[in-house]
């Protein structure tokens, strides 16, 4: 069974979708996790956006990168720069993809302005999901 790890800075929105997509589309027939470089608690628009897809990451916990520093992953993908420039070395890990996407945490505005940000930057990551998971024969 293949293994990814997704990183981003606080592992509160990004990557936490993007860990949702994957199970989705493989059905759960992959171990993937995210974790980041320095984890905030889960944000509630990342909650809301994914609900209104049917897809439920109320449970979700964010994870610190530190607990995965002695596994061994098929894929380490960092969605955010920072990530990228702060992503440990996974030894035995085999692919390592960079995908920026924009923050939408940082995004300022009411509530309608922000919901829309989180919208946008969700279909941007399970555009590029489903593109990961064919280009690499994901299954």
């Amino acid at each position: 069974m293949k293994r990814i790890l997704i990183l981003c800075t606080g592992n509160s929105a990004r990557s936490q979708i993007a860990e949702a997509f994957i199970k989705q589309l493989t059905f759960n027939r992959i171990d993937v996790y995210s974790a980041g470089t320095d984890p905030v608690p889960v944000n509630p628009y990342a909650i809301r956006v994914m609900k209104e897809i049917g897809i439920d990451i109320s449970n979700n916990k964010s994870k610190s990168v530190n607990e995965f520093s002695n596994q061994v992953f098929d894929f380490v993908i960092t969605v955010c720069d920072n990530a990228r420039e702060r992503c440990p070395v996974f030894q035995g890990s085999h692919t390592r993809i960079h995908k920026s996407f924009n923050d939408p945490v940082k995004v300022k505005g009411n509530e309608k302005v922000k919901t829309e940000t989180f919208r946008k930057v969700r279909d941007q990551i399970r555009d590029w999901v489903t593109e990961f998971i064919d280009k690499y024969q994901i299954e």
